[in-house]
This record gives structure tokens, C-alpha cells and sequence, in this order.
């Protein structure tokens, strides 16, 4: 999610939400490693049911870690990631499910943020490359010592995306890695795992709030589940909100700020690339033995209790005197909500609202008045109240022109503390007073002066600091010349300023925003009206994507700014519904919208020439370099690329020149999949599926959800099982060749895509949050362990609960 600081200012506001992980390690017992046993209770004393990975979270600092060495070749990565995996269900411990979800094929509303990191990532690997080379010209020219230059081919990071040989070959590698747990760990035997690789359309973390979404519209739904969640995007937390289940936690690494990092030229520790002096490296150890480690601390894992932050939300949102019963759910809703205006993926954050200022408790505050007023909630069911919306957008309007202002003098105030700190550290003391209170060097055998009157001495003390200039550290000088000269702007170490043209805290803040943003005069009604219509939109299909599922594929903010809060007028009418039966990019299509040319060596040949070649009809989307606008921000990363929006219909023609070109691997690389399904042979769906298998049944079939933990859905038979009469190979050098027989099966799970009106459908009604105890549910969690991980003593207290006090659970 769009909103970097999000999880610092909630950690801040309700710290009992976070709770350290208690992780076992692996013993060695005469050089053999002892893993840890999985099957006994977790010593975080919460047992889980689901544990569901967000993939890309964990690729990524696998693949391209910042703070150790990177994996030199593609199996170490391959094996970083088995390890990760390892860790955290050594920490969860999941009793039921493990769903994998990697990335895939996203809808167009995020492909633009996508396309905009990858141009970014591809410019900035070309400014360091030329930075390293300049910063070793330069230090060699000096005299300095430097290591040889490793001939080594850069990972492109880029090749994480849908599409790509990397990422097919990580799904035939998680093969492996799941068919092996399966069959060598006692932890996993009777779990089941589901793998969605990247040829399944949609964002990681919204096929899992899919599949949660689905196991809760079954009737077979156990309401005691336990969930947890793995990743760092803030999006998550909202979407654990979202699922309105009573057990939500979800894992993530600790977030240590201002870690060491190697330099990129001389790998020393202690400083930058800019600061590299090339003093050569001091010997590690007698013999040199340790030259190759870096000290690196292992990361940390923490746990976030949704569970606990809905107990913060309930004192926080609970409104008396409503003339209608308050509902919580309800108020969870309008919340998440509510906080897509502090940024997200899809949409640019509103000017006047920064979650650093305190905006989402402004909101709130402003949110219990409408209530109020109105008699009813923002949100339902993933429908959006515009009436009510535009009551809070013109009630922060209003505050606009006075957030703007008080923004400036906090940044003023800020700049002149940060130079004073920076002047009190760099400089000595104002006046060094003389007698006995002047500081004498040690071992100074002439005693100081008496002090007569201390007084007077002190006095004297304060009335020189005004007056006499900053004294150097280095001790006190007779020139005259150095006395009071300003510093100089070049030898100062705090970063330039950006400039900034709008100057939000001045008259005329609006006129200038829109003519500088948008090349358009103020007085352009029509033209705002359109501004204000789109993000309208995007406000109602972000909130359908989190509830319901993407509403359309096509749909995208096509501005690279927000409107004001004071724009929001007579938005009533401006959202009907969106285009209906819209479908998802294929992977190598989606490549074409996101990569740089820089990045072409991941697509065919043909496809390739189409980002690069002048006469390409296409080539307007591929610019060498592009324009970043800070918008107000300090650095480039916080600012906004300034890159053209992808006109779908061009590119789709461009591409079907180029589609007979595609080999039969390209071909299938380019093809949309589904999930997959992995169990071990002594689950109990195994004789089940074994069946099917032996009968080749060619039908979708349901999964009795008896067998399978309360899970239901339709499986499809695997075109490349693991059957107990067949044997597969698997080789990774790391890992040395694997052979496994008759233990998974891969079956593969029809991609459905939930559509807005499927919860009414199978439901005859609008979907409600199911909370609380049902006797006629499945009661797998009745145990003593169960009452633990819900924080009970005993049944009696979970019958008080659950039956009485539903909202409490």
C-alpha cells in the first residue's frame, strides 16, 4: 500500500498490537543439524490454522538482499527462499492450510504504480553503475586502493514479474520445495498447501483475501479459524480488517531503520559510496579467514493482533446517541476506508491529507458528525455512500488553506532545529570564560585564577554568548577573519531544498497546483470536474477490489495528481457502475506495460524491438530517460515519475503483429493458470483424489469439505501429477538431485474471479460478518489449546464469550 509511514504511526498509536515472535532453532548434535519439531504446540502459545505467504515479500529480499551479500547465482536464491519459508512455518506451525500466492498478472490500475518502480529500479541501477565507475576513477587517481572489479552480470530485480523464465522457474522450484516438506517433515503431513504461481491473474495478497473471502461464504466455514498472514505492505493490515474475522494476526520482519550496509565499491563497512576514501581492507582474523563475512544480525520477526487492534477500533469509533444501533462491522468498514485518502496503490494521496499531520484521526473525527447528521455509515458490502463522502471531503475543504500554512511552519520549524543540531555538533562552545571555570588540560601544574564574584562570572558568561561569535572546536583563534563568517551553502551537509512552484501555503495555492500539475487554468471547471469524476471512481473500485474482488480489469486513475478536498462538489451522480466482463493482460503482454527497455531482454526478440526500434508504433511508451517531480518531497523515491500512460488499445495492436512470433514455451509462459493443490499421502482427501486420478475423471469435482478441514471447491485433475506409481526428479546444485514417489498430487483449482453480485447470489442476502460461536459449525478448535490461542482459560469462559459477548470474540 501507497502509504509508507501507515504502520509506524499505527504501532505508535496502539503499541499492544505488536508482539514479538518466539522462534525455536535447530540444534547440532556431532555435526548433524537437528531440525525443529513442528508437530509439538507453538511456543508463541497461539496455535494456527491458516498461514497464508504473500511470495513476493519474501522474494524479493531473497533474491537482492540489502544488508549481506547477494546469492551468487539463481539456485542460492532458490535456496534463500526455501530457508525463509522454513522460518516462518517453524513460527506459525499451521495445522490446516499454507497458501502460497506469488504475484500475478495485475489490473490495470496497478500496473501503472507497477510500471512506474521498474522504470525507477532500471534508472537508478544505470546512475550507480556510472556513479561506481566515476567514484573508482577518481579514488585510483588519488592513490587509493580499491578491490578488482568483479566481472558480474547485475540481477535485474525486474525479472520478479509475471511472465518472465525466473519466475516460471520458481513455481517448478516451490514444486519441489512443497513435494519435499510433504514427504520428509511431520509437521507438514497434514497440512494442505495451495500454490498460486504467477500465470494465476491478481495481486498476491488479494488471491488470498479471495480464497479467506470464499471459505467463509461456505456453509462448512469454521468461524474459530485462526489465520495468519506473512508480509510488510501496509495494504495487508486493511485487508485483514476487511475479512472481519475475529482471528487475524499477521507476521512480518521488524523493521530496524539505519542498518549498516556495505559499500557498493570498496564492501568495507561504516560508509557510502560517496564517502569511500579506498583505504585499503584491514586483515580479518590471523590468516584472513573471516574476509569473506559480513556481520550481519538475523532478522527478527514480530506479530501484529488484528484481534487487539479491533479493540483500540471499537473505543475509537463507538458513537452514543446514534438514532439507530451503532455496528462496529460497519464502522470497520467506513475506517479502512476512510484511509484510502492518505494513499494506496491505485490512487494518489490527497494533497491536503498526510497521515504524519494526524489526518486519518481528522477524518474521524469529522466521520462521527456525518454519522451523525446523515443517520447511516460511509460503506456496505463494498458500496460506497457518495453523499456522505463529499460531507467529509467539503468539511476537510474548509481546513484546506490552514493545513497548507501550519504544514510550512512545522517544516520551517523543523529546518531550523535540524541546523542548529547541525551547527551545535560542528562547532565548539559560543565563549570560553576564563578564571576557574575555564577548562584547563590535564596535568597542568599553574593553578587557574580565583573566581571573585560567581556571579558576575556567570553573568558575564551569558552576555558573551549572545554576543561573541561561534569559536571553532579546534579551540579558540586570534584572526579576525574567522570570526562570524556564515557558512558556506556548499560545505553544508544537509541535502539542497527542492524548488517548489506551487507553494501550497500562499494565496493563490489552487491556480498554481493545477497549472503547474496539470497545465490547466483553475478556471477550468470541466477539466477539474473530470479530475475529481476519476478519483471518484477509483475511490469506489478500491473499495469493491478489497471486499469483492477487482470490479474491472481495465479501470485506472489516469492522472498522476489528486484533486483538493475542497473539488469533492455534487459527486453524487458522477459513479454508476463499472465496465462489465473486462479481462486481465496475459503475463508477456503485462511485461510490455510495465518493463523499460532496458528490461526487453526478458521478452522475445520481436516483442523486444517493438520498446526500441524508432519505427516502432509503440516506442512513445519507452522513453530513455523521464522526469521526476518531488511534489513537495526531499527524495527522488518519494516523488512522482512522470511517465506516459500505456494506451491499451495501441499496444494490443502493436502486439498482434508480433504474436505468431511467440515459441511453444513462450506460448505456454504466456497462458493464464490456476492454483494448485498439494496434500500428503496420509491426509485424508488422499484416498479421495486417488480415486479420481485411477478413474480419470476429466470433470471438475467438489472437495468434501468433511475431509478437508471444512475447505470446499472444485478441482480439476493435474496434466502432471505425483502418483504412487510414478517418480519425479527434481535437481538443484545446492541441494543435489531429490527423488520423490507417490506422495503429492497437484491439482489444480479453477480460477474464478469473484464478481460484485456472487455474495447475494449465494447467499440471498448482502453479506454480514459472521462472528461468535455456532454449535453447528465445526468445533475443531474445543480443545484446551484452542481456548489458549483465543486467550481463554476454559470452555466455560469460551461459552460466556462467544454466546453472550459475540462482538468480544
Amino acid at each position: 500500500m501507497g502509504v509508507p509511514a501507515f504502520f509506524r504511526w499505527l504501532s505508535r498509536k496502539y503499541p499492544s498490537i505488536i508482539v514479538h515472535c518466539v522462534e525455536e532453532k535447530g540444534k547440532e548434535c556431532n555435526g548433524v543439524r537437528i531440525p525443529v519439531d513442528t508437530t509439538k504446540p507453538n511456543p508463541n502459545e497461539v496455535e494456527f490454522d491458516n498461514l497464508y505467504l504473500d511470495m513476493n515479500g519474501i522474494i524479493h529480499p531473497c533474491t537482492h538482499p540489502e544488508d549481506k551479500p547477494a546469492p551468487k547465482n539463481e539456485d542460492e536464491m532458490m535456496v534463500a527462499i526455501f530457508e525463509y519459508i522454513d522460518r516462518l512455518f517453524n513460527i506459525v506451525r499451521p495445522r490446516r492450510v499454507l497458501y502460497m500466492a506469488i504475484d500475478g498478472v495485475a489490473p490495470r490500475a496497478k500496473m501503472n504504480q507497477q510500471r512506474s518502480r521498474r522504470f525507477r529500479a532500471s534508472k537508478e541501477g544505470v546512475e550507480l553503475t556510472e556513479e561506481k565507475q566515476r567514484m573508482r576513477e577518481e579514488i585510483i587517481q588519488r592513490g587509493g586502493y580499491l578491490p578488482p572489479e568483479e566481472i558480474k552480470e547485475r540481477f535485474d530485480s525486474n525479472c520478479i514479474t509475471p511472465g518472465t523464465e525466473f519466475m516460471d522457474n520458481l513455481a517448478q522450484c516451490l514444486r519441489y520445495y512443497v513435494a519435499d516438506r510433504l514427504s520428509n517433515d511431520p509437521g507438514w503431513k497434514n497440512v494442505v498447501v495451495f500454490l498460486s504461481d504467477a500465470s494465476v491473474p491478481g495481486e498476491g495478497e488479494h488471491k488470498i483475501m479471495d480464497f479467506i473471502r470464499r471459505q467463509r461464504a461456505q456453509p462448512n466455514h469454521d468461524p474459530n479459524t485462526h489465520h495468519c498472514l506473512c508480509g510488510a505492505d501496509a495494504d495487508l493490515i486493511m485487508l485483514g480488517l476487511a475479512t472481519h474475522e475475529p482471528n487475524f494476526t499477521i507476521i512480518r520482519e521488524e523493521f530496524k531503520p539505519n542498518k549498516p550496509r556495505p559499500c557498493a565499491l570498496c564492501g568495507q563497512m561504516g560508509h557510502e559510496i560517496k564517502d569511500c576514501q579506498g583505504v585499503a581492507r584491514e586483515k580479518k582474523g590471523q590468516h584472513d579467514e573471516f574476509a569473506d563475512t559480513v556481520p550481519v544480525s538475523e532478522q527478527e520477526f514480530i506479530f501484529i493482533r488484528l484481534c487487539v487492534l479491533r479493540e483500540y477500533l471499537a473505543r475509537e469509533l463507538t458513537m452514543a446517541s446514534l438514532p439507530f444501533p451503532f455496528d462496529f462491522e460497519r464502522s470497520v468498514d467506513d475506517w479502512v476506508f476512510m484511509c484510502f485518502f492518505v494513499g494506496n496503490d491505485f490512487l494518489p494521496h490527497l494533497p491536503s491529507l498526510e497521515i504524519r499531520e494526524g489526518a486519518i484521526d481528522r477524518l474521524v473525527n469529522i466521520y462521527k458528525d456525518v454519522v451523525h447528521k446523515t443517520g447511516g455509515y460511509l460503506t456496505q458490502n463494498g458500496f460506497v455512500n457518495l453523499e456522505r463522502v463529499e460531507m467529509i471531503m467539503q468539511a476537510v475543504g474548509v481546513a484546506e488553506d490552514n493545513i497548507f500554512k501550519k504544514r510550512k511552519e512545522d517544516d520551517n520549524f523543523k529546518r531550523r532545529n535540524k541546523e542548529k543540531r547541525r551547527r551545535m555538533k560542528q562547532q565548539g562552545p559560543a565563549y570560553l570564560t576564563t578564571g576557574q571555570f575555564a577548562p584547563h588540560a590535564l596535568g597542568r601544574r599553574d593553578r587557574p585564577e580565583a573566581v571573585h564574584n560567581a556571579r558576575h562570572q556567570a553573568y558575564d558568561m551569558r552576555m558573551q554568548h549572545n554576543k561573541v561569535p561561534m569559536v571553532s572546536s579546534a579551540g579558540p583563534s586570534d584572526s579576525t577573519e574567522s570570526r562570524g563568517v556564515k557558512r558556506k551553502a556548499e560545505d553544508s551537509d544537509s541535502e539542497p531544498e527542492p524548488e517548489d512552484n506551487v507553494r501550497l501555503w500562499e494565496e493563490g495555492w489552487k491556480q498554481r497546483y493545477y497549472k503547474t500539475k496539470f497545465d490547466v487554468d483553475a478556471t477550468d471547471d470541466d477539466f477539474r470536474r473530470k479530475v475529481v469524476q476519476s478519483y471518484v471512481e477509483g475511490l469506489c473500485w478500491v473499495l469493491r477490489y478489497y471486499y469483492q474482488g477487482c470490479a474491472s480489469w481495465k479501470w485506472y486513475f489516469p492522472f498522476h495528481y489528486a484533486p483538493f478536498a475542497s473539488d469533492f462538489k455534487d459527486i453524487k451522480g458522477m459513479f454508476t457502475e463499472f465496465e462489465k466482463e473486462t479481462k486481465p493482460f496475459k503475463p508477456l503482454e503485462q511485461l510490455m506495460g510495465v518493463f523499460p527497455a532496458a528490461s526487453g531482454n526478458f521478452l522475445p526478440s520481436t516483442w523486444r524491438n517493438l520498446m526500441s526500434s524508432p519505427d516502432s508504433s509503440i516506442i512513445d511508451f519507452y522513453p530513455d530517460d523521464f522526469a521526476i517531480d518531488l511534489n513537495g518531497k526531499k527524495y527522488a523515491w518519494q516523488g512522482v515519475a512522470l511517465l506516459p500512460f500505456v494506451d491499451e488499445r495501441r499496444l494490443r495492436a502493436a502486439l498482434a503483429e508480433v504474436y505468431p512470433d511467440l515459441t511453444a514455451e513462450e506460448v505456454k509462459r504466456n497462458s493464464l493458470g490456476s492454483d494448485v493443490l498439494f496434500l500428503s499421502r496420509s491426509h485424508l482427501l488422499f484416498d479421495f483424489i486417488h480415486e479420481l486420478y485411477r478413474t480419470e475423471s476429466h470433470e471438475s469435482t467438489d472437495i468434501p469439505a468433511e475431509l478437508c478441514h471444512g475447505i470446499q471447491g472444485a478441482i480439476n485433475l493435474d496434466d502432471d501429477p505425483i502418483l504412487p506409481d510414478k517418480m519425479k526428479y527434481f535437481y538443484i546444485k545446492s541441494l543435489a538431485e531429490t527423488t520423490l514417489t507417490g506422495i503429492v498430487f497437484f491439482n489444480r483449482i479453477p480460477n474464478k474471479v469473484l464478481k460484485p453480485g456472487d455474495w447475494e447470489k449465494g447467499n440471498r442476502e448482502p453479506w454480514r460478518p459472521q462472528l461468535g460461536f455456532n454449535p453447528n459449525r465445526q468445533q475443531a478448535h474445543l480443545d484446551q489449546s484452542g481456548f489458549r490461542a483465543l486467550g481463554l482459560s476454559d470452555y466455560n469462559t469460551f461459552l460466556y464469550r462467544s454466546l453472550l459477548h459475540p462482538a468480544a470474540m
